[in-house]
């Protein structure tokens, strides 16, 4: 009786400590899924993403952090953004701009620095390359940008690849991929994705609007240039950023319209079309074909988030996160960058907040 009293009190005191143990391990657990992610564990984030760290900023003389027209990758649990560059001038422009964060999309977000501009740019006078977007094709990265002169179709898209690209040396530039000078379009504004068993480039900016043309490699364009959209009757063709994604039977190409670069009057929006076919012909919600001016807005300027544009979307963990570039109406201006997940209703996308 007296031993098995003693055994008793033994085990459950056992019991007790492995119970305290194991709920303070849970406690912990959750407590580190229950914020953001941080380490990378527990559900994907949704909505407005609560952006933290290198987001954007600026202090003359201290930081220059710029985040115009991010574009999104993820390489294991590391996620990318490269953007457009310091604006420097042609004799010495700004490079792709670089960040990166580990385990989640919200941050905390680290700055780089830049991928230098190659030496075969400086013929299109850049005060920076612009717009890039990375894709992976295999075991390696490959980086598309524009390099142009403001306001003017002299403009290039060049390529550059790695197997590493939080490696910013790394980098091999492979020259340029698409020119413009003496023709109708812009070459600005790349987004290079696979579709229909091949790879293919949409780009373009105001003059003859959005254009498309297949890859020959990941290097060359070939074959015929379809219009995508345009919007005629606006002045100065006002649309550009061009996105496309696959979900579902649909296309959809995402553009960014209005006035953009110019702070707190920047009137750009984000508005999308779907087409069943990747060469179109792209239509909006109500049928009207965005070639001829159709698109049905997405997101345009909220509360402190002034002209959101210059977007990119990433595919990843069974979700469609969207990121942009916005000027912020509560610091002057300064231009940062904001995540979101997409949702989708009568298969065409929402912002969720």
């Amino acid at each position: 009786m007296s031993k098995r009293s003693g055994f008793n009190s033994l085990s459950i005191g056992i019991i007790v400590a492995l119970a305290i143990g194991i709920s303070l391990s849970t406690m912990a657990l959750a407590n580190d899924n229950s914020h953001s992610e941080n380490k990378g564990k527990g559900q994907p984030p949704e909505g407005k993403l609560n952006m933290y760290g290198d987001t954007g900023d600026y202090v003359p003389n201290e930081v220059d952090d710029p985040v115009h027209d991010p574009a999104l990758i993820r390489d294991g649990d590391t996620y990318y953004v490269f953007s457009t560059g310091l604006l420097r001038n042609p004799e010495d422009p700004g490079g792709i701009y670089v960040r990166k964060s580990e385990g989640t999309l919200e941050g905390p977000w680290e700055a780089l620095g830049e991928i230098p501009a190659p030496e075969w740019v400086l013929d299109y006078e850049p005060n920076h390359l612009w717009a890039p977007q990375v894709v992976r094709n295999g075991d390696k990265f490959y980086l598309y940008y524009a390099a142009s002169s403001f306001g003017t179709n002299q403009s290039a898209i060049g390529v550059a690849s790695t197997a590493t690209p939080g490696d910013l040396d790394s980098w091999v530039d492979h020259g340029p991929v698409l020119t413009s000078e003496g023709e109708d379009y812009n070459a600005i504004d790349p987004h290079v994705f696979s579709a229909e068993g091949d790879w293919w480039m949409v780009f373009g900016s105001h003059f003859s609007g959005i254009k498309l043309q297949k890859m020959d490699g990941m290097t060359n364009t070939t074959g015929d240039i379809y219009t995508l959209a345009n919007r005629p009757g606006v002045p100065h063709n006002p649309v550009e950023a061009p996105t496309i994604i696959k979900k579902g039977q649909y296309y959809y190409l995402f553009t960014s319209w209005d006035r953009c670069c110019a702070g707190l009057d920047s009137t750009y929006k984000i508005a999308v079309g779907r087409s069943e076919s990747v060469t179109g012909p792209y239509v909006d919600q109500n049928g009207v074909p965005l070639e001829i001016g159709g698109g049905t807005i997405v997101l345009q300027s909220e509360g402190n988030q002034v002209g959101p544009g210059g977007q990119d979307i990433l595919q990843t963990y069974g979700k469609d996160y969207l990121i942009h570039h916005y000027y912020d109406g509560e610091a002057n201006g300064i231009i940062r960058m904001q995540i979101r997940t997409l949702g989708w209703e009568n298969h065409w996308p929402v912002v969720e907040e």
